[in-house]
């Protein structure tokens, strides 16, 4: 039995249409309920929902042989114990540094300056702004990250940033890109090894539908493969 690790959200409905080319359907009925481990068509494989930023430890300790996490998390959690082979090119986003409209970050970001940054994403963000010696005091937060600019908690935030909305509903403004994110399917190096014949058909078979994907959407687009961001087998 190999298990995969998923995070309900936009994860899971982008990795269900990479399952559904590779051959592996879940009924509907199955995802609209509450039940955290799922069956799927096919017997050897099942689906256990886990929180996002949980998806590498439930791999890496083995209580999933495979998972499915953003680049953002796996490099927060720093990828001890997986193999990242493929990535799947869904949950595009970008990791980011925002400020509140009018704030002189330039001046705040000279080598030797200190800047308090509110972020889940304390290990990125210290190598950050370490690159440019400025000194961070991280503030972890999980959710409203927008907020804490505003009232006085932090002078910079980093996050994940989608289509800019939610920034700019709150006056924030993007002042620094930081990465492109997007999700990877994680191996427990153990199950890579042990399971190996079970796993080996499977990955061929989701790497096959990135490809598939990937130029259905250059033909869609006019865009040339060589202008899309991400590669298959990439393992940073």
């Amino acid at each position: 039995m190999i298990t995969l690790a998923l995070s309900k959200g936009r994860i899971l409905d982008e990795t269900l249409p990479l399952l559904a080319a590779a051959g592996i359907t879940v009924d509907p009925a199955v995802l609209d309920s509450r039940k955290l481990i799922l069956p799927t068509a096919d017997p050897g494989l099942r689906l256990i929902i886990v929180r996002a930023s949980d998806v590498p430890t439930y791999v890496q300790y083995g209580a999933a042989d495979i998972g499915v996490a953003g680049k953002d998390v796996l490099l927060e959690h720093g990828g001890e114990g997986l193999y990242q082979p493929i990535d799947l090119r869904i949950g595009r986003c970008r990791l980011c540094v925002a400020v509140r409209r009018g704030f002189d970050y330039t001046a705040s970001v000279r080598s030797g300056a200190r800047l308090r940054v509110a972020t889940k994403y304390t290990l990125v963000a210290r190598e950050h702004f370490a690159a440019k010696g400025v000194h961070v005091d991280p503030i972890k937060l999980y959710g409203s990250m927008e907020l804490a600019p505003l009232v006085g908690l932090a002078d910079a935030i980093v996050d994940v940033v989608s289509t800019g909305s939610t920034l700019k509903a709150n006056d924030l403004v993007e002042v620094e890109d930081i990465m492109p994110i997007s999700a990877r399917l994680v191996v427990n190096q153990a199950a890579f090894k042990t399971k190996r014949v079970a796993l080996a058909p499977l990955l061929a078979a989701l790497e096959r539908a990135v490809e598939h994907s990937v130029e259905h959407s250059v033909e869609q687009s006019g865009v040339p493969p060589a202008a899309l961001s991400g590669r298959v087998g990439a393992s940073s």
